[in-house]
């Protein structure tokens, strides 16, 4: 058994996105995502996936360089590895995280998300040649399948007249009755029992009718409402004491931790994260702000918080605090799914229903795409992953994107906005 990496293989590619709507702006037709493969001496390979942005390529490429001739079992190391790798400062300096919509962008931030795909890989080639699951490897499952949520989106019926896409049949979503619709297509193609609306695009009032008519047609069903900071302490104050009833938890409702604190503490309504708790540095203050603090549900996500290990140890955290737990999910494929499963899998106090773009995805990059049982995906007992690269569609995507003239190869909702209107500017915050 030779556990050495011998080669590392990076494929950015572009991936089909549709017309999703957010405080920002919209999904380009496409979005980058980086594809990483990790081959060791006995010719085992394993998988990654991350974001596929400029800024993570040029973190990336150096460091799959110094990562040849280590061992795919040093995981620790990945993170020295990292911090030998510069970061070119006009790529964090006041520059917001678009795609993630985690805060700041930060030197750090952006190591974690390039070192959370080169762990998944290594635990991927590390569970084939040992014959186990990733699962088993971060200590075994508590749970044979991973609950996941609906996430619906205010959506155009198409990218705009001309813009070159790909085609979906999801239709609109630009008023409470077409987010219901979407509602129930997810429930009925993927059986989704609780439902997620990306908010921030309509004012309050609207997003407010919207979540109650889902209230109306899902009866009991848990909800959730995420504008992504777009609203001032007082809108987020009146929207939570107007949905406080129907609520699983409100997300990210307002900017800053002493702001959400307020929310929390004078409403009683649960606030979760995955902007202002975006780093182990962030937790004190989130937690121990207010009476009951600023936050009581934490949305992890490996590819930013640095990998599948430092899921579980922010999940430990927030087990020490009661804090509950949760994931965040960003535009990705079935590798990213498939890892985020399996650590899911491995977390005891997981008790909501993760986040997932998948079923937005029309492409992938495996030879058989992840299945949704009963709004569940079943935890693979396979070595590895379990998931296989399908290297001819990874051939289309990456052609894709070398095609690609360098408008799609950096996502920018605002950009992709000016499109259907060219007056459109990024909001300020707070927005309402």
């Amino acid at each position: 058994m030779n556990l050495a990496v011998t080669d590392v293989r990076l494929t950015p590619i572009l991936v089909a996105d549709p017309p999703l709507l957010n405080t920002q702006g919209v999904h380009q037709p496409y979005t980058p995502r980086l594809i990483v493969e990790v081959v060791t001496a006995d010719g085992v390979t394993g998988l990654g996936e991350t974001y596929g942005d400029t800024k993570y390529l040029e973190l990336a490429r150096p460091f799959a360089e110094r990562l040849k001739g280590r061992q795919v079992s040093d995981l620790n190391g990945l993170f020295t590895l990292a911090d030998q790798v510069a970061v070119d400062a006009a790529r964090v300096e006041n520059a917001v995280d678009v795609g993630g919509l985690r805060g700041v962008q930060t030197a750090d931030k952006l190591r974690l998300s390039v070192v959370s795909a080169f762990e998944v890989a290594c635990l991927d080639a590390l569970g084939k040649t040992l014959g186990l699951p990733v699962h088993a490897l971060l200590g075994g499952k508590v749970r044979d399948a991973v609950e996941y949520s609906a996430y619906l989106f205010y959506k155009w019926a198409g990218h705009p007249e001309g813009v070159a896409c790909e085609k979906d049949d999801w239709g609109a979503a630009v008023d409470p009755a077409g987010v219901v619709e979407q509602a129930r297509r997810f429930t009925e193609r993927y059986g989704f029992t609780s439902f997620k609306l990306k908010g921030g695009v309509f004012p309050p009032d609207e997003e407010i009718a919207a979540v109650r008519a889902l209230a109306e047609a899902f009866p009991g069903h848990p909800l959730r409402l995420d504008p992504n900071g777009a609203w001032s302490l007082e809108t987020s104050l009146k929207v939570a004491r107007e949905l406080g009833d129907v609520l699983e938890y409100l997300e990210d409702p307002t900017l800053g931790i002493p702001a959400m604190a307020e929310v929390a503490e004078r409403t009683g309504v649960p606030l979760a994260t995955n902007m202002c708790v975006t780093t182990f540095a962030e937790i004190k203050e989130a937690f121990t702000t207010g009476a009951g603090g600023a936050v009581q549900v934490v949305l992890s996500d490996h590819h930013y918080w640095g990998g599948l290990r430092n899921t579980q140890q922010l999940a430990a955290v927030c087990r020490t605090f009661g804090v509950g737990v949760s994931m965040h999910s960003n535009t990705h494929l079935g590798i990213s799914l498939a890892a985020m499963t399996h650590v899911a899998a491995t977390v005891p106090n997981l008790h909501h229903a993760c986040d997932s773009h998948y079923p937005w995805q029309s492409e992938d990059v495996l030879t058989e795409r992840l299945a949704f049982e009963g709004g569940k995906v079943p935890v693979s007992d396979a070595p590895g992953l379990g998931v296989e690269l399908d290297r001819e569609r990874l051939a289309v995507l990456h052609r894709r994107w070398l095609d690609d003239d360098g408008a799609l190869r950096d996502r920018d909702d605002a950009a992709a906005m000016r499109v259907a209107d060219p007056e459109w500017v990024t909001p300020s915050v707070p927005r309402w």
